[in-house]
């Protein structure tokens, strides 16, 4: 892609609105939180303490608003301690320009590296370095500067108390993830009965898994519904797949295809009952004609064997999710063939424990510490943000506007670690800047007002900026930008004083990050090779464990399959985001073009699929061993390592060892035919993978045609017969 493309895309992004729910109650709360420290503060000790005071419960509320499934009351009591502490020791270094950019520097690369323990942390780092810049101005002696400070932790502390006195939506994240995950399998179970091969993408899963994993203390207060619908959405998943697919199901066409399909929309009818009830706290409402499609006692005569056994199962796991969404059991558990099912075997409900926030910072240390190299794209984005916001401060404090802190902070707020966020948030943070300023500067102009309106004003803008949060980066800045302007009013300052400065030094920050970045940048392109061949190994390793378990029968619950289906994931995801951020750069592909990028992304989905499909039907406990699975395991691990070192050399990957150990199995006998299908399968899409790797042209011939199209012109000359 072109610079001039990639800057059209980039720009549109940043300047786009989104519609997206809404949360008035929250932005309400969060507004009223803000009103009531500028309140106190003016009334108690003046403006210039509500002004940082203002800023401690500004922050505060944002925090509370990210992606976090951490209490809520945490995230602000955590923000408005941070920008305590660094506007502290910012005032007592502010005096002494050189001093104070030497702590810039370093606070600055602290933020940018605390991307590494995840985008909350980083963004709230990285928000406080911003207004750090500005409240340093505010104190007139480190007296005053501590009890800045200290109003900072109120602020933090009122907003976490109205979170906890008055809730809203209690575990509505939680809830919104896990029937997001529902309904992400009932749309599956939809389109599976017209694409009995379509795809399904596990970031609702994975999201759902994000969300049930809470602290000690929720884990005292979750609801009911929140415990285990989660873990039976994961195992239906693969039971829809493998009822569905041809290879190891039933044929396309036929009886046995009409029941598959009406179970099929039976299971959707169901999983959506169940995920409009987790969301919304109420009982399951199932459609009278879902239940009587799976209760429907004929079917044995029509399903039998794998799909049989897939009918079987997937009846007894939406029993169990619609038990603990909420619904008592009618009567007795049955499956398809009308009678009483085996009851599914759970393991028990033990909750996923994530640490508390004094835990976290150790583990965030490490995460910071294990990304401190060269080739990380975080390493390299706390360098880049560190060199920006020096080379800001100093241009800032050159240049006769006076306020040059303006410039380091709008880089330090548009800066990420990757090109297209950075480059949207530049000129959306410039254009809303120019949008904010211009109508609240037409607004003073006509209202003059004073402190007491000024502050009104203020919190009137946060509010919109709460409300308005999520729909863009455009509307969010517009209300931040107007929000300053009416605050700092409030402490005395004219707008004469700031909006003039405020526009032209925004846009020397935006265009420094910018530079910043072309010059010093952190593509995904050149390594997509590298998430590739991750993804590569944790498909191998999963179906390695899976087809291992065939050789050596555990039953249904194998830790090892369920680590490295988790693993698979994470590489997967991994392997997306890098992709969707390299299409969107001005960089030409090294080494792996978009078309090949498609196709082994397509053939390693497959791999993971096929690796499902088998899992569905792990043999029970105690049930024959095939000891080719075993070889086979072995080859498929030992494979798919070598074949990610080649990918990641720039070479086609082999699977000789793969290949070998299915022509051994074919001596001893299958005792299911899903074994062996499976097993081939996992041959094929690794083939495929090879294909869509070998990109070297094909051999050509003495007069100069194409070997392959030459030979492909004379079979379709001779025709079907010949071939």
């Amino acid at each position: 892609m072109t610079w001039l493309r990639a800057l059209k895309l980039t720009a549109r992004s940043g300047l786009s609105v989104e519609r997206k729910r809404l949360e008035p109650l929250i932005a309400l709360r969060g507004a009223a939180g803000l009103a009531l420290v500028i309140g106190l503060s003016l009334t108690l000790f003046g403006p210039a303490v509500a002004a940082s005071s203002a800023f401690g419960a500004y922050q505060a509320a944002i925090a509370t608003f990210q992606r976090s499934w951490r209490p809520r009351p945490e995230l602000a009591i955590a923000s408005g301690s941070s920008l305590a502490v660094s506007t502290f020791l910012g005032y007592l270094t502010g005096s002494h320009t050189f001093l104070f950019l030497a702590l810039l520097a370093l606070w600055t690369f602290l933020a940018g590296l605390s991307w590494a323990a995840g985008p909350t942390i980083g963004l709230i780092a990285s928000s406080n370095v911003a207004i750090m810049l500005v409240t340093v101005t505010l104190p007139t002696s480190v007296a005053a500067a501590a009890g800045h400070a200290a109003m900072m932790v109120v602020g933090g502390a009122v907003q976490a108390a109205l979170v906890i006195l008055f809730p809203v939506r209690r575990w509505g994240a939680q809830r919104d993830a896990l029937a997001d995950a529902l309904a992400a399998e009932a749309d599956y179970a939809r389109r599976l009965r017209h694409d009995p091969l379509a795809d399904f993408d596990p970031e609702p899963l994975m999201a759902a898994r994000a969300a049930a994993t809470i602290t000690p203390r929720q884990a005292r207060t979750r609801p009911a519904e929140l415990h285990g619908a989660r873990g039976v959405a994961e195992r239906i998943r693969p039971v829809l797949a493998s009822l569905a697919d041809p290879a190891v199901g039933v044929p396309e066409e036929g009886p046995e295809r009409d029941r598959v399909r009406e179970l099929l929309g039976a299971a959707a009818a169901v999983l959506d009952a169940a995920a409009r009830a987790i969301r919304h706290g109420e009982p399951v409402r199932i459609p009278p004609a879902a239940l009587a499609t799976l209760r429907t006692p004929d079917a044995e005569a029509v399903l039998t064997g794998p799909a049989g056994r897939a009918a079987t199962r997937l009846a007894a796991l939406l029993h169990d999710v619609v038990e603990t969404a909420g619904k008592p059991p009618e009567g007795p558990r049955t499956d398809p063939e009308g009678t009483r099912a085996a009851p599914e075997q759970q393991p028990p409900h033990t909750p996923l424990l994530r640490p508390t926030l004094p835990a976290l910072i150790p583990a965030a240390l490490r995460a910071m510490r294990a990304d401190l190299r060269h080739e990380s794209p975080v390493t390299r984005h706390a360098i880049r943000v560190t060199a920006v916001a020096a080379a800001g401060y100093l241009l800032g404090t050159w240049l006769p506007f006076g306020h040059g802190y303006w410039a380091p902070m709008a880089s330090v707020m548009v800066m990420r670690p990757d090109f297209s966020q950075t480059y949207s948030r530049a000129v959306a943070r410039f254009g809303g800047t120019l949008v904010g300023v211009a109508l609240a500067t037409g607004l003073v102009q006509v209202a003059h007002p004073d402190t007491g309106l000024s502050a009104i004003l203020a919190v009137l803008c946060a509010g919109m900026m709460y409300l308005l949060m999520r729909t863009g980066q455009m509307a969010a800045q517009a209300c931040v930008a107007a929000y300053v302007v009416f605050l700092l009013g409030m402490g005395g300052e004219q707008w004469t004083q700031t909006v003039p400065e405020r526009v032209i030094l925004t846009l020397l920050g935006g265009v420094l990050a910018m530079i910043a970045y072309a010059v010093y940048p952190a593509w995904e392109t050149p390594r997509l090779r590298t998430r590739l061949a991750d993804w590569l190994i944790a498909d191998g390793r999963y179906a390695a464990a899976v087809v291992g378990h065939y050789a050596d029968p555990a039953g249904k619950s194998c830790p090892d399959v369920r680590e490295a289906l988790l693993a698979a994931r994470d590489a997967r995801i991994a392997w997306h985001e890098a992709s969707d951020r390299a299409k969107i750069e001005p960089v030409r592909h090294r080494g792996l073009s978009r078309a090949a990028a498609t196709d082994a992304e397509e053939a390693l989905a497959q791999l993971g699929r096929v690796a499902m499909l088998m899992e569905a039907h792990l043999p029970e406990r105690g049930a024959t061993p095939v000891p080719a699975a075993g070889r086979l395991a072995k080859a498929l691990r030992k494979s798919t390592e070598q074949g990610a070192k080649a990918v990641r050399e720039r070479r086609v990957p082999k699977w000789e060892a793969v290949r070998t150990a299915l022509e051994e199995w074919d001596g001893e006998g299958v005792p299911d035919r899903v074994v062996r299908r499976g097993a081939g399968l996992l041959l094929t899409t690794l083939e495929e993978v090879s294909d869509a790797l070998d990109t070297s042209p094909a051999p050509m011939l003495v007069d100069g045609s194409d070997a392959q199209e030459k030979t492909n012109g004379r079979q379709d000359h001779e025709g079907p017969a010949a071939r």
